[in-house]
């Protein structure tokens, strides 16, 4: 066996919205996500609810391959959620997010990303994936999420 030290990057960015944990949780769903992520368009292989669920598993394109996710916590009292992202040989991923109110009456939300190599492609990913690259990242999808959470309509995040 010819064991390599893994290549992995983790970021964590918080975010701050315009409405409370309450409103904002909901809307971290695959399905939901719809609404205020323009293209998004997963493929839902398994929801009993049709909506966010622990075990939910759903799919969405991921350059020229496909992502598969897999919801791993879901609590809703708590305001928590964690995926598992694999892009099969490509990387693993883990994405948390946890929902804190704030003192205007919004969120925090503590968005945390990890993403380890599963190949070459992998490693160039995990490379690219830079702590500016993700604050960037990060700043479009906040900037989307409250566009809709004070318009109710999406706006393009590419």
């Amino acid at each position: 066996m010819n064991l390599q030290k893994p290549r992995r990057v983790r970021h964590t960015y918080r975010q701050r919205l315009k409405e409370p944990p309450e409103k904002v949780f909901p809307l971290l769903c695959p399905v939901r996500e719809k609404e205020w992520v323009e293209g998004w368009n997963p493929s839902v292989i398994y929801s009993s609810s049709g909506y966010a669920e622990r075990d939910c598993i759903f799919i969405t394109p991921d350059g020229d391959s496909e992502a598969i996710w897999v919801i791993i916590h879901y609590d809703p009292e708590n305001y928590k959620i964690e995926f598992v992202k694999v892009t099969p040989g490509i990387t693993a991923g883990r994405i948390s997010i946890t929902l804190y109110g704030d003192e205007d009456k919004g969120a925090i939300a503590e968005v945390t990303y990890m993403y380890t190599a599963l190949s070459d492609a992998g490693i160039t990913f995990v490379e690219k994936f830079t702590a500016e690259a993700y604050l960037s990242f990060m700043r479009k999808w906040e900037d989307a999420l409250n566009h809709y959470l004070l318009t109710g309509k999406q706006v393009n995040i590419a």
